[in-house]
């Protein structure tokens, strides 16, 4: 199995399980999406909540060609970074794209695009 075919089934594995975590209720849908294809993973909750809109993302990880994973939003307090080095993806092929690009450089050892 090639390194990004692998990423794509860890990071298809973790949000599944983070999905599983945060199950819908009466007024709110967890939604999982995940292209598989294109590398896209989303998970969020749509719905109403005392007579608002709710549209709010958990978690959008992407996983690039290149084989980086790109954390795009970690809205959790489950530290998604280090589920995927529990997972044993090595912290250079992880970016952290909710830091600012210039500001990734000050992260030891995580990649930076």
């Amino acid at each position: 199995m090639d390194k990004v075919t692998k990423y794509k089934t860890i990071v298809s594995s973790i949000m599944q399980e983070i999905a599983d975590m945060t199950p819908s209720d009466d007024s709110t849908e967890t939604q999982l999406i995940m292209d598989l294809d294109h590398g896209h993973f989303v998970l969020f909750s749509v719905g109403w909540y005392n007579n608002k809109r709710e549209y709010l993302p958990f978690v959008h990880l992407d996983v690039k060609p290149d084989g980086k994973i790109w954390i795009q939003h970690d809205g959790t307090d489950l530290v998604v970074a280090q589920w995927l080095l529990d997972k044993g993806i090595p912290k250079s092929d992880i970016v952290l794209a909710f830091h600012a690009p210039a500001n990734r450089d000050l992260i030891p050892d995580f990649a930076t695009k």
